[in-house]
């Protein structure tokens, strides 16, 4: 997805945050919500990384109180040609990752302590190098500036529910228009949201795989998160559903399949793509994977658990 389809779909989304206003208070309501909407990204625009960090409780480390994860970081970034990102770590049982940060200057990726239980040092690679090439993509502003207006839609549709019948507001739908955009709403920006949000994943697992250089890391790291989220609940992300898409893997479901109102890619198509790319790879000569395939109908993973408990 190019930058100007992503600037269309933010558009949509503003237009819809407008549309709702003006259900509420008409064309008054409209110019306000603008206001607001605008508000809303010039507050993230410089806010974002530290709403999302403290949403989930993440904590900051160095090289002294992290160094292994944290050095591992610092050459990823360098693989990558990014300035070192700020690095955090989250007390959250179920294994996931995200990035945040208004540009690659003031970034910040963060990992679970879930992930680091579940996962090989060269799995974890893998996933802090897709959260970098996010960064590198900037694709971390747009993805929590379309969480920010998602979720304000979705509190001034239920907004609208409760005054937006008024007969003083100017409103020219009634109640029936009424419900039909409480109802449509916050499923329109669910929509916009996920159009956004599942191309910049498959574009950022290609460009992950090039930073550590090993598809297949990535790919293994996949197929133990999926089947992890599935029965472990991440209770933070249950209270800021908007967030979902800015994890590596859905954190609500861990759905699998490619379905309307999935916020991300099937994972196994996922997978298939950077085992392709492996593949590609050995061909054309470049560097080979190190991890061995034990079958030929699972993920090829490394032995074994890295330093990460």
């Amino acid at each position: 997805m190019n930058y100007f389809r992503t600037a269309i779909l933010l558009a949509a989304m503003t237009g819809l945050f407008m549309a709702v206003g003006a259900v509420i208070g008409g064309q008054s309501g409209m110019i306000i919500a603008l206001a607001i909407a605008v508000a809303m990204n010039a507050f993230t625009y410089w806010n974002s990384d530290k709403m999302v960090l403290r949403m989930y409780g993440a904590r900051e480390v160095d090289e002294r109180s992290a160094p292994e994860y944290y050095n591992m970081v610092r050459e990823l970034a360098q693989n990558a040609d990014l300035p070192m990102p700020r690095v955090f770590i989250m007390e959250n049982d179920q294994p996931n990752a995200f990035a945040t940060g208004r540009n690659p200057e003031n970034a910040a990726v963060a990992a679970t302590t879930g992930l680091m239980r579940t996962l090989s040092k060269e799995e974890l690679a893998g996933v802090m190098a897709h959260e970098l090439a996010h960064v590198k993509n900037h694709d971390t502003l747009i993805m929590t500036i379309t969480a920010t207006i998602a979720g304000a839609i979705s509190m001034l549709a239920n907004f609208a529910l409760f005054f937006g019948h008024n007969r003083d507001n100017n409103n020219p739908l009634g109640f029936v228009g009424v419900l039909a955009v409480w109802i449509l709403a916050p499923i329109a920006a669910a929509l916009v949201q996920m159009a956004i949000s599942r191309s910049r994943e498959y574009q950022a697992d290609k460009l992950g795989a090039e930073i550590c250089r090993q598809p297949l890391w990535l790919a293994s790291a996949l197929q133990k998160i999926s089947a992890s989220v599935q029965h472990i609940h991440n209770q933070a992300a249950e209270r800021n559903k908007a967030t979902a898409h800015m994890f590596i893997i859905n954190p609500l479901s861990g759905e699998r399949a490619d379905k309307l109102f999935s916020t991300h890619p099937n994972t196994e198509n996922r997978i298939a793509r950077l085992q392709d790319l492996a593949r590609e790879w050995g061909q054309n000569g470049q560097q080979r994977p190190a991890m061995q395939q034990t079958s030929t109908s699972s993920v090829p993973v490394s032995r074994g658990r890295g330093p990460w408990g």
